[in-house]
């Protein structure tokens, strides 16, 4: 009979040790790294009478390399906040099919350099609706600030388009860990409707060096774009992540 009281006492305690656990490191800084490749980034600039055309023919579809810069903040078991940066930019030169209307200029078809920016500043409050020993899910909204621009050069024509912007998405992600010092960690941040839509999508495996330093990698996809009057762009993206954690 002791036994099992104790049993019963420790299964009722779980989820407040495992919140108890969580309020010693409130705090977290994280570098995510690698190798990203484009299955397609169409242009056409202006929306309504540019000229499309596939931005991988001139800058390549990878891979190129790329990080991220994340820090968190969990207010309390409940609560927290999270500020992501996303740099990225991509170069080269190939060949234009066809005369190519962009951004006011006439592009005839032949070599043609390219540059192709797009630098996301992600601001997320999430809030955790399921807190177990070894499950945890998060709900809430990510604003996505996107500063993004796409250029073409032959020799003295040169035509650039800057698209700077807001973006409200949902967010949802959990924290799976099915061993001693290993998460399944899963993150999306996206929404669609209107003329676009934005959606990225992690799924990382991540490994406990010690109480504060993480390890991992995985798999994150981000697919998304306008089409209006003065723009027409969409990409999706594929990155081969690796990531280092440390939390305090």
């Amino acid at each position: 009979m002791r036994n099992l009281l104790l049993v019963a006492l420790l299964l009722a305690n779980a989820p407040s040790l495992a919140q108890s656990n969580a309020a010693e490191q409130r705090f977290g800084i994280g570098l995510e790294a690698g190798a990203v490749w484009f299955s397609r980034n169409d242009i056409r600039i202006p929306g309504d009478t540019g000229t499309e055309f596939d931005m991988t023919k001139l800058t390549g579809s990878g891979p190129a390399a790329f990080f991220r810069l994340d820090g968190h903040w969990d207010i309390n078991d409940k609560h927290g906040l999270r500020v992501v940066l996303a740099p990225l930019e991509v170069s080269g030169t190939g060949e234009l099919a066809e005369d190519t209307e962009f951004a006011g200029e006439t592009f005839p078809a032949g070599p043609t350099e390219g540059t192709y920016k797009f630098n996301a500043y992600k601001f997320t409050y999430r809030y955790t609706f399921f807190d177990r020993p070894n499950l945890r899910w998060r709900v809430g909204f990510t604003g996505v600030v996107r500063d993004a621009n796409v250029e073409l050069k032959q020799g003295s024509l040169q035509a650039n388009d800057d698209n700077v912007g807001f973006v409200p998405t949902l967010h949802l992600s959990s924290d799976y860990r099915f061993a001693d010092k290993w998460t399944l960690r899963f993150d999306f941040d996206g929404l669609a409707g209107g003329p676009g839509r934005l959606f990225d999508v992690a799924l990382k495996l991540d490994y406990a060096l010690n109480d504060s330093w993480r390890i991992g990698g995985g798999y994150r996809t981000l697919e998304g774009g306008a089409d209006t009057d003065d723009v027409y762009s969409f990409g999706w993206l594929h990155y081969a992540v690796l990531d280092v954690r440390y939390l305090f």
